[in-house]
C-alpha cells in the first residue's frame, strides 16, 4: 500500500490528542499549536529578508558591471577595482548572513525544545 502524496513526509503515528480525539496524528498535533505557529513565524520572519537580501546583493554585481562599468571599473588598490572587491564582498557576506542564521536558530532551538516538551506531557496539540 503507498501513501498519498499529501501524507508523503509526515508521521503516520496516530496519537490522542488532549482533547481526547482519537485518530489525530502527531504532525496534526503539531501544527495545530501555537508554539509551532510562533515558531514558523519566526523562521520566517529571518529567512524571508535574508533571502531577499542576499539575492539582491548577489545580482547588484551584474546588473553594476552592466548599467554602469565606468563606475566600477575605479582603480582601488593598484589593479584592484570596485568590481572585484565587491565580488570577494559576497563571501564575506555570505557567511555573515550563514553566522546571523547560527544566532537566529538557536531562538528556533528553545522555541522547538518547548514543543517537543509540551508533545511529551501530553499537554500539545488541537
Amino acid at each position: 500500500m503507498t501513501a498519498s502524496n499529501s501524507d508523503q513526509g509526515r508521521p503516520t503515528q496516530m496519537a490522542t490528542s488532549a482533547s481526547g480525539k482519537a485518530g489525530t496524528s502527531q504532525w496534526d498535533r503539531v501544527a495545530g499549536m501555537d508554539e509551532f505557529r510562533a515558531l514558523m513565524k519566526a523562521r520566517v520572519k529571518f529567512v524571508v529578508p535574508a533571502t531577499i537580501f542576499f539575492v539582491v546583493y548577489y545580482f547588484a554585481l551584474p546588473i553594476s558591471v552592466g548599467y554602469f562599468p565606468h563606475f566600477m571599473d575605479k582603480p582601488v588598490l593598484g589593479p584592484v577595482n570596485l568590481a572585484y572587491l565587491f565580488a570577494l564582498s559576497q563571501f564575506f557576506m555570505a557567511w555573515i548572513i550563514a553566522w546571523l542564521y547560527v544566532r537566529a536558530a538557536r531562538k528556533f532551538d528553545i522555541l522547538s525544545e518547548q514543543i517537543h516538551k509540551k508533545l511529551e506531557s501530553g499537554k500539545g496539540g488541537a
